[in-house]
């Protein structure tokens, strides 16, 4: 009887242990995932036009890639907001690219920029190949902010918070290449 109870107490413990590592590996992993960048993929645009423009040819300066849709509500609400924040920082070291999602009819982004005067670099993504090596973006608007070695270090799904948006750019346009 005894070497049962013994043994019921050494699995408890063991499971014990074993719940308290996979909560420690997820804290720690959490937190490395929140701390820590990631390289933005080596991917190329095609803007309107019709210029090749490689990820890669932007290093140096902080980047900006939207993925937005024509029929996105916050997406046409949110690029005015967009327009403003790159036409304050695009002096200072700021590129933009806005990608148009793949089911974007190409006329209506083509009209969309040429209305608004959009001042900043628009591509089409007509086979997803941009969202998917982004992480398969699906949500509009989803931006990112790359640093100036290449390195994402911010996503926002949904409309950002301008003021957070423009404390991170003038940290990340202050930092050495």
């Amino acid at each position: 009887m005894q070497a049962q109870t013994e043994n019921t107490a050494g699995k408890r413990l063991w499971i014990k242990l074993a719940g308290a590592a996979a909560v420690a590996a997820l804290a720690v992993g959490g937190y490395m995932s929140m701390s820590d960048t990631h390289a933005a993929p080596d991917v190329s645009f095609t803007n309107l036009k019709g210029e090749q423009v490689s990820l890669k040819s932007l290093r140096g300066k902080v980047v900006m890639v939207n993925f937005w849709a024509t029929s996105c509500t916050t997406c046409v609400a949110e690029m005015p907001k967009m327009v403003q924040t790159y036409n304050a920082y695009k002096d200072k070291g700021l590129d933009y690219v806005a990608v148009a999602m793949s089911y974007d009819q190409p006329n209506y982004v083509v009209n969309f920029a040429q209305t608004r005067s959009l001042p900043f670099q628009v591509a089409l993504d007509t086979q997803s190949k941009l969202a998917d090596a982004f992480g398969d973006v699906k949500l509009t608007p989803t931006t990112f902010v790359i640093d100036k070695q290449g390195n994402i270090i911010k996503r926002y799904v949904g409309e950002p918070k301008f003021a957070e948006l423009h404390a991170l750019l003038d940290k990340a346009l202050a930092a050495s290449t």
